[in-house]
């Protein structure tokens, strides 16, 4: 089925352009959300009278959009969930836990703007791609962890999936202790 594109639409083409796609995809996705029109006679003439107006829309989006990106780029959720010692998570975070966190953060995303290719099954930092509007994408931080203090300590950028034995981790403690010891020598002088 031939449509024409009424907003940009991403991997199909630009508003405006006739493009050919899947009668399923036309009839189930494209038509219902306003996405396009058939490509008939009346419909090519229906968009030529509506095209200034569906520009000025698609600006007035993407600025709002760009705003709302300039505001979120950068932002670091923390996810805390159950995990191995190897830091398999028992379940995975998906695109929905994601979305609650930032709308808990004060942002208003649903969970289709967030583009995860398959969902996060292991503790660590992760960036994920946020689709904002169809030419604004901003990348925000999932720090996933067992605990609030390994989402802590995994935002400073230690690596928590190494597993450390009592020595390493006695070590490690004297380690952080002659850095602060350092840092509080430093602020002295």
């Amino acid at each position: 089925m031939e449509v024409i594109l009424l907003e940009r639409v991403a991997k199909l083409g630009q508003m405006g352009e006739v493009v050919r796609v899947r009668d399923g995809y036309a009839r189930n996705f494209l038509l219902p959300s306003g996405k396009a029109l058939r490509a008939t006679k009346e419909n090519k003439g229906r968009f030529e009278s509506m095209k200034a107006q569906l520009e000025t829309r698609n600006l007035e989006l993407k600025s709002e959009a760009a705003k709302v990106g300039e505001k979120m780029k950068g932002t670091e959720i923390i996810l805390v969930r159950q995990a191995g010692e190897t830091g398999h998570l028992y379940g995975s975070v998906s695109t929905r836990d994601i979305s609650d966190a930032l709308t808990a953060a004060g942002f208003s995303v649903e969970r289709r703007q967030i583009v995860l290719n398959q969902p996060i099954k292991t503790i660590g930092v992760h960036e994920v791609p946020v689709t904002l509007h169809p030419e604004v994408e901003v990348s925000i931080r999932a720090n996933v962890a067992r605990s609030a203090e390994e989402a802590q300590r995994q935002s400073r950028g230690e690596d928590l999936s190494v597993v450390r034995d009592d020595e390493d981790e006695d070590a490690y403690v004297e380690e952080a202790d002659v850095e602060a010891d350092e840092e509080a020598e430093a602020e002295q002088a």
